[in-house]
């Protein structure tokens, strides 16, 4: 049994792309766990209770319920139209919904879990929690950094300090916590001491009452306690049987109410806990997470009708790592789609097409492809087995690299053998061999790659005559057998994009212009000693530079060249740098310049002194 979930989202705005990010890497995971045979159950939804939404709703002449039922819609559709294959699409606001939680408040309460008392300290609306003095910034929540009222009223209060050790027994039992790195963090927090947790709100009326066996009608139930049981309360009769879950996916602004207040509320009503909490880092846009407020929000209908739903999919699971942050570049998502989609996978079926069309009638036979090929197919397995280790632990930028890298193999051997000479040279069973091992090679990876490109892969079945199933995926994958194929044409996977995004666009149009020697005067390049360079946490592509340059001034230089170097073997070396150019801001830090490379195919290559310089000579 496989039972994964998304957060249930706040209905106080549209979707975005953080949430098409976490609800496509929850579809990835599902599909997989069916392409692997389990039966699965994928659930998402919204969660329409609490003040933001009783204030955003009255902001815009709604009643609470009518403005819960347009946004949830909002959702609904976009995840329909992303063919999102969620089985359970769950409503705080159903009615099963609501009296489960009263059900499960009742309980805790007769346990002696829950007690009546009075509250204050300082309330975040936005993130709908208290927090005292002391973790305050500025008098402003230490989450989103929103001003906070100070409140006291009447509320109960469940008993979480009483959960404490529990909690941390689980952590280092059963290890649940994914990324592993997000675990201390947690420790760090309980072991700092938790303190009981209010959950009722008497200061609004948007919410579940109190059970009638209370008789206290004032009393809402706090929305965390609410919206957290809607992962068990949506298992109803026959799927109870899927409880409890695989995988929880959230982001990490609601790491803490899923990983202490959760597993605390699930032991007060003897439930079992689930097997992972998995944590995903923001998208941002220049160092700064998106919002609504900042005017820097990217919508993923936009950008999938651009460029195409799979292509955005392939893009959202390549190009952050999974626990840390990713900047959206529209830029990166062209390159991944003409330098890997088109070159490497489309360009593969293509070719297998052609040369099967060519030389052996369509058909493709497998007979000889270990006599030849042996240590190139066991080669593209390792890639294979490896990409499932990666995304078991949801390190889906790894997974689709190890695919990848299998696809490469099949690349490299048709220009290391070149069948057309083999032909030439009546070598045809080799050659219709290499043949047969790359169209074995891509049909394994198509298999692989079905949960993320779920259409692509299935053309690529279709052009070659077999199916995406568990039974392939038995035979293919975990039993290393292959397959005769019948191939057929099959329109380009691909088409590679020939437009960039308009800052691309309006860059490349003024770097065609001729400029003066008097421009050129006004560009001041430098030689520069690397005295420290370091990977910037939450970037896969970024260093952070330490340049000396003369009169031994320091600077701080960003540059997005981690994928190529590694920052150890640069520190010592004189490199070139724009030493003029106005300072910016990446990913949340001073860059003062700018560092030179050369592109070559897909590297970067610094450009440094012929000899060693004086720091700071000028390059004219």
């Amino acid at each position: 049994m496989r039972y994964i979930t998304t957060p249930i989202y706040y209905v106080n705005d549209k979707p975005h792309l953080g949430h098409a990010y976490t609800t496509i890497l929850a579809d990835t995971m599902a599909r997989f766990y069916r392409l692997q045979g389990y039966e699965t159950k994928f659930l998402t939804g919204t969660d329409e209770h609490g003040q933001k939404i009783e204030q955003a709703a009255k902001n815009r002449n709604n009643s609470a319920k009518e403005y819960a039922d347009k946004i949830s819609l909002e959702f609904k559709k976009l995840w329909d139209e992303f063919e999102i294959t969620y089985d359970i699409y769950a409503r705080t606001t159903d009615q099963k919904h609501i009296d489960f939680v009263r059900n499960v408040f009742l309980k805790m309460y007769e346990k002696g879990d829950i007690y009546k008392d009075e509250y204050e300290g300082h309330y975040c609306i936005s993130c709908e929690s208290f927090f005292t003095q002391t973790q305050l910034i500025n008098l402003c929540c230490p989450d989103c950094g929103k001003e906070t009222s100070l409140l006291k009223e009447e509320s109960y209060f469940f008993k979480l300090s009483k959960y404490q050790d529990k909690i941390l027994k689980w952590y280092k039992e059963a290890d649940p916590i994914l990324p592993k790195n997000k675990k201390n963090e947690l420790i760090n927090f309980v072991q700092n001491g938790l303190r009981d947790l209010s959950i009722t709100r008497t200061s609004f009326n948007w919410g579940i009452k109190l059970p009638k066996e209370l008789k206290d009608d004032k009393h809402i139930i706090y929305v965390w306690l609410d919206a957290l049981f809607i992962y068990v309360s949506s298992l109803q009769n026959e799927n109870s049987k899927f409880w409890p879950a695989h995988i929880h996916l959230v982001g990490k602004d609601i790491l803490r109410f899923h990983a202490i207040y959760w597993p605390a509320f699930l032991m007060s009503v003897d439930l079992p806990l689930p097997k992972f909490i998995a944590v995903h880092g923001w998208w941002i846009q220049d160092g700064e997470k998106m919002s609504k407020s900042k005017g820097n929000i990217v919508d993923p209908r936009k950008i999938a009708n651009t460029y195409g739903l799979e292509a955005f999919r392939y893009f959202l699971l390549k190009e952050v790592s999974f626990g840390n942050d990713g900047d959206f570049n529209e830029q990166s998502l062209i390159n991944h789609i003409n330098a890997e989609l088109s070159n490497e996978f489309g360009n593969l079926l293509g070719r297998i097409i052609g040369m099967s069309a060519k030389y052996s009638q369509n058909y493709i036979e497998c007979k000889d492809v270990l006599k030849y090929f042996n240590e190139e197919y066991n080669q593209a397995k390792k890639h294979l087995k490896e990409a499932i280790n990666f995304l078991e632990i949801l390190q889906t930028n790894h997974y689709l690299e190890e695919l990848f890298k299998a696809l490469n193999v099949a690349n490299l051997s048709i220009s290391k053998y070149e069948p057309w000479n083999l032909v030439k040279n009546n070598a045809n069973e080799k050659a219709n061999a290499l043949i047969s091992l790359c169209a074995n090679i891509l049909a394994q990876v198509s298999i692989l790659l079905n949960p993320a490109l779920p259409k692509s892969t299935k053309k690529v079945a279709n052009a070659l005559n077999f199916e995406i199933s568990n039974e392939t995926y038995q035979k293919l994958i975990l039993n290393n057998e292959l397959l005769d194929f019948k191939a057929s044409p099959c329109e380009a996977l691909f088409p590679k994009i020939e437009q960039k995004s308009q800052k691309e666009n309006e860059i490349k149009e003024e770097s065609k212009a001729k400029i003066k020697i008097e421009d050129f005067s006004k560009i001041e390049i430098k030689i520069a000693l690397v005295k420290d360079c370091q990977a910037i946490q939450g970037s896969d592509k970024l260093l952070k530079f330490e340049l000396e340059l003369d009169n031994k001034e320091i600077r701080q230089v960003v540059s997005g060249i981690a994928k190529h170097y590694n920052p150890k073997e640069l520190i010592g070396k004189q490199i070139c740098v724009l030493s003029n150019l106005k300072k910016a801001k990446i990913f949340g830090y001073e860059s003062d310049g700018m560092i030179l490379s050369a592109k070559s195919g897909d590297k970067l290559v610094l450009i440094t002194p012929e000899q060693l310089v004086k720091n700071g000579s000028l390059i004219g």
